[in-house]
């Protein structure tokens, strides 16, 4: 039997990256999944978003693992649409026991030349979307009485902190005392909140010319390598980066009775690079 045979959790940002990582671990432990992303470009990225396409291939994964899913096209900006896709989810499966707010973009600019939009959309995004995912799907771990887990995606850079990305640095480090108010108010009903704040990790996100060169400033037209070797000096342990499948790993910890006394905790998985 796996560690979370029974149990049912709500992921955003399932379609690719960190999120469908998630969603296929946690069903690797028993857990059937409600997963939402956009399928819309998210004007103010420099990169290709997700698609259809890609949740489609997280339901494929998950199912293939003989677990239930209920996905739905979601972005988190829309409070109406993502209380649908949890209370659709909820009565698909029947519960709702862990949420894992996860959905987020990046985008880059020295603070005193960015524009309003791009600022505003990283922080509806990265912050104000996970209040609303949240919003959205705890008040069903509240309902069922049986306590849960609430494991929110903040960064590194909320700790450690580079040029050119105020807005992201900004909405990670909201969202720690975000986690932290939530865990003292969730608290008395079993409900554990935490942070997780991982070093690079190699998703589609990262793996981008427009963050290589977030990364190499200094190079016109940076390379792969280029970008490695930068990423590389982040870290003290000898690695460029992380796996989501490294995240993913710290994730069912924290939603697990692994972790069953462990809340209101921001939980470092950065190679060292804080130090």
């Amino acid at each position: 039997m796996g560690k979370l045979e029974g149990k049912v959790a709500f992921i955003t940002g399932a379609a690719r990256g960190q999120g469908r990582s998630h969603a296929i671990r946690l069903a690797q432990e028993g857990a059937d999944i409600i997963a939402v992303d956009t399928a819309k470009q998210v004007v103010t990225v420099p990169y290709d978003t997700a698609t259809a396409a890609d949740l489609e291939q997280t339901v494929k994964d998950v199912e293939a693992l003989d677990r239930r899913i209920v996905a739905s096209e979601v972005d988190v900006r829309d409070l109406a649409a993502l209380k649908k896709a949890a209370d659709d989810g909820v009565a698909a499966l029947g519960r709702l026991d862990i949420v894992i707010a996860n959905a987020g973009i990046n985008s880059m600019a020295p603070a005193l030349e960015m524009d309003e939009e791009m600022w505003q959309t990283m922080i509806d995004i990265n912050l104000t979307g996970v209040w609303k995912t949240i919003r959205a799907a705890g008040p069903h771990i509240v309902a069922g009485g049986r306590g849960g887990s609430i494991v929110i995606t903040s960064s590194l850079a909320s700790i450690s902190v580079n040029e050119n990305i105020a807005h992201y640095s900004a909405a990670k480090s909201g969202l720690v005392g975000l986690m932290s108010v939530l865990a003292k108010e969730l608290g008395p009903q079993s409900i554990r909140v935490n942070s997780i704040h991982p070093t690079t990790v190699a998703t589609p996100m990262i793996l981008n010319e427009p963050t290589y060169k977030l990364f190499r400033p200094d190079l016109e037209n940076p390379t792969r390598a280029d970008f490695d070797e930068a990423a590389a000096q982040m870290n003290r342990l000898p690695v460029t980066m992380v796996e989501p499948v490294d995240i993913s790993e710290a994730v069912l910890y924290l939603v697990s009775d692994s972790g069953r006394y462990v809340t209101g905790t921001t939980h470092v998985v950065d190679a060292g690079g804080r130090l």
